[in-house]
């Protein structure tokens, strides 16, 4: 029987830090874990809590991706007690996690900070933008949004190959895209003029979108070159009015750039290896450990919090009150 503390969403807008006596045992396939960090994804986790994701039933506990010490393993597990694992996890300092369609375990190289290795998470989500584009050598790409997913995807761009213009309306966000090596980081009205002389007024190759705001979607469209491409990273979310006839006319008309429009959610790709399939979660995951390592990824300035699970209670209204004053929020569950 061990005391384990886990963060609840228990309503709308109410969070809460329980603590029960448990008593986990790994069955076949099974780690029984103990959380080092988890990370919160302020997109995904405000989304949540404000009652409007009809998959996320209330009260629960939430939990974007950790990094955990193996306790226990189950028959046939693949790791081994003392294994260091990065999953995607809940908000609690125990739990039992397994490999399925929608949760991924690898095991943690060795040498990286560990308060980092939840920030991969971001990392993958934002990789799925580059396997679906067509970005290559010398292209030109903006990314819309620079906060973590932003970010990452900036930064995977440029080791693409491309010249990457980054767009954000916070100053901070701005400066650490350059600390993290984006070159050109510009506020929103700067951006026309930073298309306009990087690209020899061609317009991109590819924007990412990364705030999910569809307003700034639509917005992005002008700043896509002939035969460019709009890429849709992050989840559009809220209500927004438009005459769609005329985003279309991007896409089909010659005289508006023939502009191909794609999705790049994380989950159209493959959680686990598949033998028949060149990319997966999984492998996007061991290029990014593999990046970082080598010091191309850029993974520790964009932790800008570490908090306790006490105050991670009261961290979700202040991330919402002011996103720009937070980015990469780590909770650490040691002792």
């Amino acid at each position: 029987m061990m005391e384990n503390r886990k963060i609840v969403f228990e309503a709308p807008w109410q969070v809460a830090l329980e603590r029960e006596d448990a008593a986990l045992k790994p069955g076949a396939g099974e780690l029984l874990v103990e959380t080092q960090y988890s990370l919160i994804s302020t997109g995904t986790e405000l989304a949540c809590l404000s009652g409007k994701e009809f998959w996320f039933k209330m009260p629960a506990v939430p939990g974007y991706c950790c990094v955990s010490k193996v306790l226990e393993a189950g028959e046939g597990a693949g790791f081994a007690p003392g294994d260091m694992v990065f999953h995607y996890g809940m908000h609690c300092r125990y739990q039992l996690t397994s490999p399925n369609d929608f949760n991924l375990i690898v095991k943690v190289p060795d040498g990286l900070d560990l308060k980092t290795v939840p920030m991969v998470r971001m990392a993958t989500i934002a990789f799925t933008s580059i396997r679906v584009s067509d970005i290559q050598l010398g292209d030109v790409v903006l990314v819309s949004g620079l906060g973590l997913v932003g970010n990452m995807a900036a930064q995977l761009a440029q080791l693409q190959g491309a010249t990457v213009i980054g767009v954000d309306p916070a100053p901070a966000r701005r400066e650490l895209a350059k600390r993290a090596g984006i070159g050109c980081a510009v506020a929103p009205d700067e951006a026309e003029a930073a298309v306009k002389a990087l690209t020899n007024g061609r317009g991109c190759n590819t924007v990412i979108e990364a705030t999910g705001i569809p307003a700034c979607a639509e917005q992005c469209l002008k700043y896509v070159g002939y035969h460019g491409e709009l890429i849709l990273l992050g989840t559009p979310r809220g209500d927004y009015q438009t005459n769609l006839a005329d985003v279309l006319r991007y896409s089909h008309l010659e005289d508006f750039g023939s502009v191909n429009i794609k999705g790049a959610h994380e989950w159209r790709l493959p959680t686990q290896r598949q033998k028949y399939l060149k990319h997966s979660i999984e492998r996007n995951t061991e290029v990014c450990f593999d990046q970082a390592a080598k010091g191309r990824l850029c993974l520790a300035p964009l932790v800008s919090h570490v908090v306790s699970p006490e105050e991670a209670v009261d961290i979700y209204m202040k991330l919402n009150a002011d996103r720009n004053a937070y980015l990469g929020v780590i909770i650490d569950w040691k002792e």
